[in-house]
């Protein structure tokens, strides 16, 4: 009698354990990945720094991409008067809200024409003055030929145009060359911002396969 209890007992688990009738969760990848998103992870100095020039990159990018665009635009319509001013304005506008996202700020600095270097681009510095700040710098760099129309030598810019920038923006440098570094871009971070961002750069993301 015992032994005809077990059996049925045993039948009973056979049957609850069949594959056709076990519910398999179907997200536990993304689960997994959700899960170790959430762990606190521990970023180190050198992560910081790493964050900093992917931050900084990022940013000055995204300033070269509209300055250029701002400025082949008003140049396409033959407005040199233009395109100075409004160039760098566009430039600072369309990284406002990188920078607020990455609590930093972006200014560049001038330097003076002669010595031409096209790897200037590949050249990063990234430095931590103090606990709570990080800086980024990089070169800002004659692209191409259309910088020259503003920028370039007495034989690049027109005769008219030349006039009107001596005139008008006697402060603006002239003489560079395609692949010159013609300033310098420099950002500054909070730690709490690079931190975030580092974060955010390193999330793992679930790719679904369909």
């Amino acid at each position: 009698m015992r032994l005809q209890m077990w059996g049925g007992v045993g039948l009973l688990l056979l049957s609850a354990c069949r594959p056709d009738q076990v519910e398999h969760l179907s997200n536990t990848k993304e689960l997994a990945v959700e899960a170790e998103n959430h762990q606190v992870k521990r970023i180190l100095p050198a992560d910081l720094l790493r964050a900093t020039r992917w931050a900084g990159d990022s940013l000055t990018r995204t300033a070269d991409r509209a300055l250029r665009q701002q400025v082949a635009a008003l140049l396409q319509a033959g407005t040199v008067a233009e395109a100075l001013p409004a160039g760098h304005t566009a430039a600072f506008a369309a990284t406002d809200s990188v920078a607020r996202v990455l609590q930093g700020t972006l200014s560049h600095t001038r330097r003076a024409p002669g010595g031409i270097n096209q790897a200037a681009d590949t050249s990063r510095t990234v430095k931590r003055p103090s606990g709570e700040v990080f800086t980024y710098e990089r070169a800002l760099l004659v692209t191409d030929a259309a910088c020259l129309r503003c920028h370039g030598t007495e034989t690049d810019v027109a005769p008219a145009d030349l006039t009107l920038i001596r005139q008008r923006y006697p402060q603006v440098p002239l003489g560079y060359r395609v692949g010159e570094a013609m300033g310098t871009w420099r950002a500054q971070f909070t730690r709490q911002g690079i931190a975030e961002f580092y974060t955010m750069k390193t999330r793992k993301i679930f790719k679904r396969r369909f």
